[in-house]
């Protein structure tokens, strides 16, 4: 009987002692230390999902205290997790299994297949956003990139990598830097904000926002962006730039500046090699040292050849003087001669405007070597209230304005006096000297056929004059004759006015091109369809219309 109750008294201690140990642990686990744990976020179980779950497959050592803290694993010596197909290296970890989180400390990588890997000092890896945050000497290394910075996460649902307190990318051709970027290993392409810097052997690139390709070298300029190099600057807020070979399609008014030419329009396209830059809507090409202005709805320049082209809406400003030219034709083109002359061809419905010289023309040319136009096929000068046609029309410039026209083969002068009587020159050859952006002298040869209104001082008409001879100059004051000489022989007569016949009013090459002639700098523009009925008969000859 004492046996008995010995062994039962026995048997109470023991449920009692159980019972005091139990207390002592709920009071142990309500006040249990953290673990050091280095900003960890990731607190929530995870359910057992394979495209979450994160596998330990090897450590040197593992210490587990059930007692202290079930919630993690302390793991030491070449470390290595496995994820799906990425697989994530360090010298130590802390492994919370509940939650397919770990903390990696020291010689951390990443490897996903034999193309992308990615190294830092410290990770953070939550299992539940399944982002790694990577600090302190990051490099991320996929085939030909690899990506600097010392902050970078890695969000492994989307694949992409991104830092936001500096970084930079280098690939075989550039080397991009900025304060933030993106990276996606699947796209092989990189988004970049803030003081973005790409580098090229060739030129840098300076932009707001800029998303690259490492794959094709194209660069999409999506901000304000500078490009800088020995040859030109590019300035542009969209567009691409394909930095592999050097061509870029450039949008939004993009300028060009090279030398001394600055190219703009609506799209560009330009090739770096060549030199060369394409232009789709509104083009303007300013030529700064030669004081030239082209402008169309298409053209191009070429910065290495001078050569440079205008269409559709054609117009050349040439503004080196006090005075500007403005000249439109169907096509202009620019370019420099082997005696570094520059040249300007205008041809189709050429037409021009200045305060002290107007014209039309079918097809013209401009040498800057000696400031000459030569205007062909139909050509017609005005001055003032004079008007000059011939077969070819050669206007030299001086400072500017103009110096001397020549008119060989065939030409013909008219002065405006009135509604009715017109001053008439015609001969082979025509020389016109010009003083202060007037008239001032004209010496023509050959079968020279000339009508004049002499006037009295009170300007009344003396009658009409006739004459012809072989040679002839003709002095002008004031926009008018003042002298007229002829020789070696003439003949002429002189009709009063009430006995002139209407049919005498006019050599018979005469005609007044008034329509024709362009009224200010706009009416270069206008249309002008000449019939072979407006032409006068010598001028036929040479007319293919």
């Amino acid at each position: 009987m004492r046996r008995k109750n010995r062994f039962l008294y026995l048997d109470r201690h023991k449920i009692l002692v159980g019972i005091l140990c139990l207390l002592v642990l709920c009071v142990w686990a309500q006040h249990r230390p953290n673990p050091p744990k280095i900003k960890h976020l990731a607190k929530t179980s995870v359910k057992d999902d394979p495209q979450k779950k994160v596998y330990l497959e090897f450590a040197e050592t593992l210490d587990f205290d059930e007692k202290l803290n079930p919630d993690y694993q302390i793991l030491r010596g070449n470390v290595r997790f496995r994820k799906e197909g990425m697989y994530m290296f360090c010298d130590s970890a802390y492994f919370y299994e509940a939650s397919n989180s770990l903390d990696a400390f020291g010689n951390v990588r990443m490897e996903q297949g034999d193309t992308l890997f990615v190294y830092s000092d410290v990770m953070f890896y939550d299992g539940v956003t399944q982002i790694a945050r990577l600090r302190e000497n990051v490099r991320m290394e996929n085939q030909d990139m690899v990506l600097f910075t010392d902050s970078l996460n890695y969000d492994l649902v989307p694949n992409i990598g991104y830092f936001f307190e500096g970084g930079k990318l280098v690939d075989s051709e550039n080397e991009l830097t900025s304060i933030y970027g993106q990276y996606s290993p699947d796209t092989k392409r990189a988004v970049f904000n803030y003081d973005v810097q790409l580098v090229n052997p060739e030129y840098t690139l300076y932009s707001d926002t800029l998303e690259y390709s490492t794959v094709t070298k194209i660069a999409d300029i999506l901000g304000p962006s500078v490009i800088v190099s020995d040859s030109n600057i590019i300035y542009s807020r969209r567009g691409w730039y394909d930095t592999q070979n050097n061509t870029s399609m450039l949008l939004d008014r993009s300028i060009v500046v090279s030398k001394s030419q600055q190219l703009t329009g609506d799209t560009i396209y330009y090739d770096r090699d060549r030199g060369f830059g394409e232009v789709f809507g509104n083009m303007f090409m300013n030529d700064t040292l030669r004081k030239v202005i082209m402008e169309g709805q298409y053209g191009f320049y070429n910065e290495k050849t001078e050569y440079s082209f205008a269409t559709d809406s054609a117009r050349v400003l040439e503004y080196s003087g006090i005075d500007t030219l403005y000249l439109h034709a169907d096509t202009l083109k620019g370019f420099t001669l082997p005696d570094s002359t520059r040249m300007l061809q205008a041809y189709y419905g050429t037409r021009f405007f200045r305060n002290d010289m107007q014209g039309v023309c079918d097809s013209m040319n401009y040498f800057t070597r000696d400031s000459a136009i030569y205007m062909y096929k139909d050509p017609i000068v005005w001055s003032d209230n004079y008007q000059i046609f011939g077969d070819t029309i050669k206007v030299f410039m001086n400072d500017s304005t103009v110096d001397w026209a020549h008119i060989p083969h065939f030409a013909f002068a008219a002065q405006q006096k009135d509604s009715l009587f017109f001053d008439q020159l015609a001969g082979k050859d025509l020389k016109a000297y010009f003083k202060g952006g007037q008239l001032d002298k004209v010496d023509v040869s050959g079968n020279v056929q000339t009508i004049f209104y002499p006037q009295e001082r009170d300007s009344s008409y003396t009658g009409l004059n006739r004459a012809e001879s072989s040679f002839l100059t003709m002095f002008l004051k004031d926009q008018k004759m003042d002298k007229l000489i002829m020789w070696p022989e003439v003949q002429g007569s002189l009709t009063p006015v009430p006995m002139i016949k209407r049919d005498q009013l006019f050599l018979p090459d005469y005609q007044w091109f008034e329509d024709y002639r362009p009224k200010d700098s706009a009416d270069i523009f206008r249309k002008i369809v000449k019939q072979v009925t407006d032409m006068p008969k010598k001028k036929r000859r040479f007319s293919n219309q």
